[in-house]
């Protein structure tokens, strides 16, 4: 089985977000993939967008 589910870092400890059926200790392989990195740098101009947009739907 392999399925994608979203976790929250919390005091040392991943908190899923929704329920796994699972059997009480069940072995599973966690592959962490921060979101955290992708957009910390990324800065936006609203009006800048909300412009620009305006001009592709005129």
């Amino acid at each position: 089985m392999s399925k994608v589910v979203e976790a929250v870092y919390e005091k040392g400890v991943l908190r899923l977000l929704e329920r796994l059926d699972l059997p009480e200790g069940a072995r599973v392989r966690v592959r962490v993939e921060g979101f955290y990195g992708i957009l910390r740098e990324w800065k936006v101009d609203a009006q800048k967008l909300k412009d620009e947009l305006r001009s592709m739907h005129s």
